[in-house]
């Protein structure tokens, strides 16, 4: 099923991205290890989203290479892309007319032939897939009629179904409550594959990600762990806030945020 026995390692050789004359990355160089949880932070407009869009071929760069398992992407045919990595974006409000089932189930379509039906297998991968995500119950309710946290979650589940070696999270959290962005978080961490996350907040980046990797400008200004990376200099340089890091157990922190009419 879709946690067992996955290998996967993504390499990103001198990734620049430009639009007009808009230099959006420059030189992106980044090596993602089996089953690594990293997490790529950085300001609105720093080339997260443009560099993962990159990674999952919805934009082509402008130069450089990426490989999966050492094979280059340009030679993968779209489908053997969709049977490596799938993807979960950030949340927008769906207008699927299908109900939950039926949109898990579009996850199956890498392994199908065209026009080819689903079977008991792929009945199967969706309800195991939905279960994971504790929506198993939801498998005939209308998509439409979820909540956005319930939602992003069918969505993760159709990324299960496609059963790939990694997983790209483009901001998925973002416009959720707390209360969803962490059972996403959880679920995907819980889920044991290599895992590439643009994530905006800091605290949740610290606490699911083994590595970070910063963004300034399209380039890669910082990269660690993120008890290393993270000290109130470097967030300072970075997003330009003061901020408290206190120690937590277990090599954790957390990150206080404080406003000017906090001094």
């Amino acid at each position: 099923m879709v946690l067992e026995a996955i290998n996967m390692e993504i390499l990103a050789k001198n990734i620049k991205k430009s639009i007009g004359n808009k230099e959006i990355l420059q030189q992106i160089n980044l090596d993602v290890k089996n089953k690594e949880f990293l997490g790529i932070i950085g300001p609105n407009g720093s080339g997260k989203s443009t560099f993962l869009k990159c990674v999952y071929r919805i934009l082509k760069p402008s130069s450089g290479e990426i490989f999966f398992n050492g094979k280059n992407i340009d030679e993968l045919s779209f489908r053997q892309t969709a049977l490596d990595l799938a993807v979960v974006a950030q949340h927008n409000f769906y207008s699927f007319d299908f109900n939950v089932l039926d949109v898990v189930l579009m996850g199956r379509s890498p392994h199908k032939k065209i026009l080819e039906r689903d079977n008991k297998k792929d009945y199967d991968i969706a309800y195991k897939s939905l279960e994971i995500v504790g929506l198993k119950d939801f498998a005939k309710r209308s998509f439409t009629t979820l909540s956005g946290g319930e939602q992003q979650r069918v969505i993760l589940a159709r990324a299960l179904t496609q059963e790939t070696e990694s997983l790209i999270l483009d901001e998925p959290t973002n416009h959720l409550d707390i209360k969803y962005q962490l059972q996403i978080m959880d679920i995907v961490k819980s889920l044991n594959l290599t895992v590439i996350a643009a994530i905006h907040d800091l605290n949740i980046a610290a606490m699911y990600c083994d590595r970070l990797v910063a963004l300034k400008d399209g380039q890669i200004v910082g990269a660690g762990k993120p008890k290393d990376l993270l000290t109130e200099k470097f967030i300072k340089d970075l997003y330009e806030v003061d901020t408290k890091i206190e120690a937590l157990p277990n090599d954790n922190i957390n990150i206080r945020f404080l406003p000017k009419h906090f001094k």
